[in-house]
């Protein structure tokens, strides 16, 4: 059997661990909001630092609030050399209806980063953050640096939401690529 790192045998999964290479994915995504038709790799990100978002459902209470929080400082992700991509185990079909559901009726209109599709739950298996039953992902964030090396990662039980700021803040920590004190914050000394 193949897993989302396509190098394990049957009935073993390769999970994702800091300072190794980053799981590889490819995966339906609405990157093409129109057709559906164009995946999303992590080959997609090399040269560039990527936040990855898995979230539980679309149409939930919670998750849109993490996603437009993100993409309402898209900017800044995107001035510190850093893409966002959120995935999910709903179909890009879904994803798609909630992009186009306005905000005020629990929906993510005007996203500024894709939603990739992880129906089979293989990828948030890699990343160990799989519920089998429902299979839903648990509130993953990990941050894989431009050499495709996975850097930071934290795991929020799936009624918690994320921080952008602290994001932000642990992005640029890591790349002053020296020792930063605990409440470190941009502009201080490194030890």
């Amino acid at each position: 059997m193949s897993t989302a790192t396509g190098t394990a045998t049957e009935n073993t999964v390769t999970l994702a661990k800091v300072g190794q290479n980053a799981p590889d994915f490819n995966l339906p995504s609405t990157k093409n909001i129109e057709t559906l038709k164009e995946n999303v790799k992590l080959a997609d990100y090399k040269g560039k630092w990527l936040i990855l978002l898995f979230y539980p459902l679309d149409f939930t209470a919670l998750c849109p609030t993490e996603l437009t929080h993100f993409s309402d400082r898209i900017d800044e992700v995107n001035g510190l050399g850093a893409e966002v991509l959120g995935v999910s185990t709903d179909s890009v079909h879904s994803h798609r209806a909630w992009i186009k559901t306005p905000r005020d009726k629990n929906g993510i209109e005007g996203l500024k980063f894709p939603l990739a599709s992880d129906a089979g739950g293989r990828l948030s298996r890699t990343y160990n953050i799989l519920v089998e039953e429902p299979n839903i992902a648990l509130r993953g964030l990990y941050i894989i640096n431009p050499d495709g090396v996975l850097q930071y990662a934290v795991v929020h039980a799936i009624n918690i939401g994320r921080s952008v700021d602290e994001t932000l803040r642990v992005l640029q920590a890591m790349q002053t690529g020296g020792f930063c004190a605990a409440d470190w914050k941009p502009g201080q000394a490194t030890l």
